[in-house]
């Protein structure tokens, strides 16, 4: 379906958002801008993506823009985790206006980056050009960086710092491999800005050349994956997410690192095409997946703040995506699964560890105790969430790795399928142990009893009644909409 002016203008709501929170004259107003402007922003992307899923790929802009169904699924997912961050984060901003630790000036900055990282996040899932989709990658990464030093202390500083740094040199290493991906393109007779367009260069993928393609999957992948957090290019996650305000941590870790693994699925095909679909591709990216759970199970064990346990805990779930991406197939759509599951139950881990922090005035696990009787649905949203995070039964994510180690026993990877065991089970054990200490540990002291803004309890409760419903039943859309994606990956139109 063409819709010459629709793609790019779903960028065009959070961007005027963006500018009226500079125009805003108190942080409360920009804190209700935020709750109320994003899902509005959220549920335009949402219909263009219900479009795309029920009649078709969108296209326009002269071929520039394009959304399908792998595009319009992500899409989904990130209009999920704005909106769900939006909404809860409420009163979040609204406990750190109340305590004079967001002024105007700060708030005005905070919303005016809140909603371009917004429209940058929507750039990347629009774009059929490459560069373009480059483009909205950094932009992401300069304007989230403002976001984790709100407050400018000298920890958020040097975690902001070191995200910069190290975003910079992968955003540049996947500019490398865009290049040269473009490059390949030249057996194929393409010339001009028609090299960077993806559906031209997926038409004429068994002509590139495959040296240069591999080279630029390589550049790709290693550059992207510092923005997804796969290891060993995760270092700047932990900080990063420790840092960051509560709503700013769950869009971080709900959708962001989603984003830069999106670039590298959307060359996945090409490099398969290219080396004559023999699992080349996946291969690395597989590897990849397998150092990052490997990786995060090693390290998790030894958290003390409760934001860094569930930054690892991203690192391990990106890992468990690429090595689902990495496997095809089956693996794939469990992979696609994971990414809605983990998204939904990060968003509501991060919103409540944000809120208890505030609360307790500590990260630190040591000194929180007892949550559900401080704050019993705040308490309850983070356990349970945490819970989904670690892949008990009946709730998500257990069916989307289950499946992930059926398809690894099913390509015949039983080494790769014992490590995302040992690392599943390792991750299993720490968590749990986390968690029944900040239930029921009574030596903490315990702050006076807060009830949750029923902003938080309207996301806390239907993303877990979400996640419950999925790992019980998947409604026959939605394994159509996963099926779709999938088959893009694997080379369809």
């Amino acid at each position: 379906m063409h819709a010459e002016w629709l793609l790019p203008s779903l960028a065009l709501l959070p961007v005027l958002l963006a500018g009226a929170c500079l125009a805003l004259r108190s942080p409360r107003a920009v804190a209700l801008a935020c709750a109320a402007g994003t899902p509005a922003a959220a549920l335009l992307a949402a219909a263009a993506a219900g479009l795309t899923l029920r009649h078709g790929p969108l296209s326009g802009g002269a071929g520039w823009f394009r959304l399908d169904a792998l595009s319009a699924l992500h899409m989904l997912v990130m209009a999920m985790v704005f909106a769900a961050a939006g909404i809860g984060g409420f009163a979040y901003l609204r406990h750190e206006i109340a305590g004079g630790h967001l002024p105007l000036k700060l708030a005005r900055r905070y919303g005016s980056l809140w909603f371009g990282s917004f429209a940058a996040m929507l750039l990347v899932l629009i774009s059929n050009n490459l560069g373009l989709l480059w483009v909205g990658i950094e932009a992401s990464t300069l304007l989230t960086a403002f976001l984790i030093c709100i407050h400018a202390a000298p920890a958020a500083l040097e975690a902001m710092w070191k995200y910069l740094l190290m975003c910079s040199v992968g955003v540049a290493l996947a500019f490398t491999g865009t290049l040269l991906i473009a490059a390949s393109a030249a057996p194929a007779g393409l010339h001009g800005a028609e090299v960077m367009l993806w559906t031209n260069l997926r038409g004429a993928a068994a002509q590139l050349h495959p040296p240069l393609i591999k080279a630029g999957f390589i550049f790709l992948a290693a550059g992207y994956g510092v923005k997804a957090g796969l290891a060993p290019m995760h270092n700047w996650l932990p900080d990063a997410h420790s840092q960051a305000p509560g709503p700013v941590s769950a869009v971080f870790s709900g959708f962001l690192l989603n984003a830069a693994l999106y670039g590298i699925l959307r060359c996945l095909p090409l490099a398969e095409a290219a080396t004559g679909n023999t699992g080349w591709g996946g291969g690395i990216l597989a590897l990849f997946g397998l150092l990052s759970i490997a990786v995060a199970a090693a390290l998790i064990v030894s958290q003390q703040d409760i934001k860094r346990l569930l930054a690892y805990s991203s690192v391990e779930h990106i890992g468990v995506m690429a090595l689902g991406f990495g496997l095809g197939g089956a693996g794939a759509i469990a992979a696609l699964f994971h990414m809605c599951c983990h998204s939904a139950a990060k968003t509501i881990a991060f919103c409540c560890a944000g809120r208890l922090g505030q609360i307790f005035g500590t990260n630190d696990m040591q000194h929180m105790g007892r949550l559900p009787a401080v704050s019993p649905w705040l308490g309850a949203g983070l356990l349970t969430a945490l819970l989904t995070l670690i892949g008990a039964a009946p709730l998500a994510l257990f069916i989307s790795e289950f499946l992930v180690l059926k398809a690894a026993v099913d390509h015949g990877r039983l080494a790769a399928a014992g490590i995302l065991l040992a690392g599943l089970a390792v991750v299993f054990i720490a968590l749990l142990r986390r968690m029944i200490s900040m239930a029921w540990d009574t030596t903490a002291d315990l702050p006076p009893r807060q009830r949750a803004h029923w902003t938080e309890i309207l996301v806390i409760a239907a993303s877990l009644a979400v996640l419950l419903a999925l790992g019980i039943y998947w409604p026959p859309p939605l394994a159509r909409i996963l099926s779709d994606a999938a088959a893009i990956l694997e080379g369809a139109p």
